[in-house]
Formats: structure tokens, C-alpha cells, sequence
């Protein structure tokens, strides 16, 4: 029972942000965490003493200082920034999103996405104060193109969100569509944020259209996380664009937003690409090895393709599978209530061998 002292100061929080679900991150104690679509691999042990010994060595008694300019020119090289371009660092791409929405936070302004997708840009928006249209995908998860073309000429979005590939679908959409929705928000003044955290297990990178065609692409911006790369402990994402565009952006960026700690961790792993790199590789063949095995165990009833490290597949029933899952020790992602064309609907993470194999021992004995 609240004092009338907390509930005057309880009256002082928005009745909006009191009225919100917190994101809930799902304990994982004792269990196989295949929900989050983290990495599996741990760093050899060699390169655990070696990144120990950079961190220990670390003035943690000053302020972040020029190491994040060195940060930042690695990301460039690493990703392949186009002429033209700037690059900003954010805590996780969760920062970056929220950065975003503050930056462009006038009145009457709107964000647009793709529905089902990833849960931060409604949320970012809300806090905010900018409004959030959602566009429903098609039955099978593909952008409904000319839904899509007439949401943004009718709300004339300040920003438009492309996850390529999306989440928690794994998708990764059709060219030609996506190239005339960016086309679409260009013409009504609008920003496009091409969201691709999961770039390491896609086959294709919007980057290479804004190398190709910077000025078609200069109201685009690219965003990236080390998150999926290995790194999802370390909390660092990136945004690539146009100068200007990033420039502006950046006023709204904490001064100190990334640690030392973080911004060393990044270094060191991008010094190491070729170690993470063959993680991926592993977890790419891992994907292809166990969707033609989710597609053959009965009572799955569809399996998506997948461009990410996660499978989305459609069950009779996902609670009751959840919770056998669960109960053997294995955590998958429920989705089925995020959205209704995610109706009794598991995320699954690829992880590794022995991890595929657990989970899909639990996902058999509990369909």
C-alpha cells in the first residue's frame, strides 16, 4: 500500500509511461537460453587473457577520451562506410533508436514500421511524444508494398524503419519493394533507418545501394549493432549516413554514452574480426543444417526462411509447447501474442551444435 506522499510523487509520472509494460527479460537460470538470439561462442581463452589485460590496464578514473575516435574509424573500415559518410556510436542500437526519435521529436511528427517488428521503435516513439503507425507485413511476413506506399503518403512519417532482416521474423524483404518504399519517404522529406542488426547472417547490406547511389540514398541511415557480431554483453551499436544528416543526430547524443570499457571490448573484437567471422559462418550452417529438420518434426506446422541467427515456426498450440520447452530446460521466445499474425508463433535462436540439438530434442517432446 503507497503513502499519499508516493502517490503524489507517482502523480508526477506520465500517465502514459505508468500505463506501459517494462520489457521484461525472461530469467534464465539453469536453463538453455535459445530466446535472444545471442551468439553461442565464448572468446578462446587466449583472447580472454589478452582482452583482460587491455581492460585492466584502463584508466577507469577518467572520462571516455579519443580511443572512441579510434572506435569509430575502425567501424568505418570494417563496415565499408560510403564517400560522404559519418559514423556515430550508441549504447546498443536501443540508444541509437531513442536518439532518433528525440532528434525528430516536433509536433504531429510520426514514426512508421512494419508490423510485426522490432518492439523499440513503438516504444521510443511513445516516450518521446511522436506518434507510431504500424503497417501490418502479408500472412507470410512480406512487406505489403502498397499498404506501406500509401501509410507514408498519408502520415508523411518524420521516420521510417526498415529491419532488414526483420525481427522476429528473420526476413529479409524483397528489394524492390523496400527500394521504392525508401524512394517513397525520400519524396515526402522523410528519414529511412535501415536496421540491420542481424548483417552478419544476411546476404545482402543496404550499404551496398548507398555506396552505388549516394544521392538516391541520402536521406538514408544505417544502423548496425556488434550485439549479434558477439558482443551483445558489451552494448554497442553504430549509425552510418549522410554527414550532415549524422551530424545532427549526434547533438542529441550524450557526451559520454559509451564506456571505456565498451569501447575497448569493440576494439579488441574488431582486431579479432576473423574469429567472430567463423562464428557466424558456423551459425549460418547451423540455420541451414536444422530448418529442414523443424519442417520435417511433427506437428510444426510452417517454418519460415531465415536471414537472421533465429527461426520463427508456427505451432498448433505455442503456450503449451513454450511451456514443454520450459520445462525441459530449454528457453524459447513466445511471440504469439506480440501481434496476430504472429498467432501461435516461436522464435529460436541458432546457436550451436549441442545447443540445436537440446533444443530440438525439448521442441519434439513438447509439441
Amino acid at each position: 500500500m503507497s503513502t499519499p506522499l508516493q502517490q503524489a510523487a507517482l502523480a508526477r509520472i506520465r500517465p502514459d509511461v505508468r500505463a506501459m509494460h517494462a520489457y521484461v527479460v525472461q530469467g534464465a537460470d539453469g536453463m538453455l537460453k535459445m530466446d535472444a538470439m545471442e551468439n553461442p561462442f565464448a572468446l578462446p581463452p587466449a583472447l580472454q587473457a589478452q582482452l583482460g589485460q587491455r581492460l585492466g590496464a584502463l584508466a577507469l578514473n577518467r572520462y571516455p577520451g579519443p580511443r572512441g575516435d579510434e572506435l569509430r574509424a575502425a567501424l568505418a573500415r570494417h563496415a565499408g562506410m560510403p564517400e560522404g559518410c559519418a559514423l556515430m556510436l550508441g549504447n546498443g542500437s536501443d540508444e541509437l533508436i531513442s536518439l532518433l526519435a528525440l532528434a525528430c521529436a516536433q509536433s504531429g511528427a510520426t514514426v512508421l514500421a512494419p508490423v510485426p517488428g522490432f518492439v523499440m521503435y513503438a516504444m521510443s516513439a511513445q516516450l518521446q511524444g511522436l506518434g507510431f503507425v504500424g503497417v501490418p507485413l502479408t500472412a507470410d511476413f512480406a512487406l505489403d508494398e502498397s499498404a506501406m506506399l500509401a501509410a507514408i503518403a498519408q502520415h508523411r512519417p518524420a521516420i521510417t524503419f526498415i529491419a532488414y532482416p526483420n525481427n522476429p521474423t528473420a526476413t529479409l524483404w524483397d528489394d524492390g519493394a523496400v527500394q521504392r518504399i525508401v524512394d517513397a519517404v525520400g519524396a515526402q522529406g522523410g528519414i529511412v533507418v535501415m536496421d540491420e542488426a542481424y548483417q552478419p547472417f544476411a546476404s545482402r547490406s543496404w550499404i551496398e545501394r548507398m555506396r552505388a547511389e549516394p544521392a538516391r540514398n541520402g536521406h538514408v541511415l544505417l544502423m548496425r549493432t556488434l550485439s549479434k557480431f558477439g558482443l551483445a554483453g558489451v552494448r554497442l551499436g553504430y549509425l552510418i549516413g549522410p554527414r550532415q544528416l549524422v551530424a545532427e543526430v549526434d547533438k542529441v547524443r550524450p557526451p559520454y554514452n559509451i564506456s571505456v570499457l565498451n569501447c575497448e571490448a569493440a576494439l579488441f573484437a574488431l582486431e579479432h574480426a576473423e574469429v567472430f567471422a567463423a562464428q557466424a559462418a558456423e551459425i549460418r550452417a547451423e540455420r541451414e543444417r536444422i530448418v529442414p529438420l523443424l519442417r520435417a518434426m511433427p506437428g510444426v506446422q510452417k517454418v519460415w526462411d531465415s536471414q537472421a541467427n533465429m527461426v520463427l515456426l508456427r505451432v498448433r498450440d505455442a503456450a503449451k509447447t513454450f511451456a514443454g520447452m520450459k520445462a525441459r530446460k530449454v528457453l524459447v521466445k513466445n511471440v504469439s501474442t506480440m501481434h496476430f499474425l504472429l498467432a501461435n508463433c516461436l522464435r529460436l535462436t541458432v546457436g550451436s551444435p549441442a545447443d540445436n540439438a537440446q533444443m530440438l530434442a525439448a521442441l519434439e517432446a513438447s509439441l
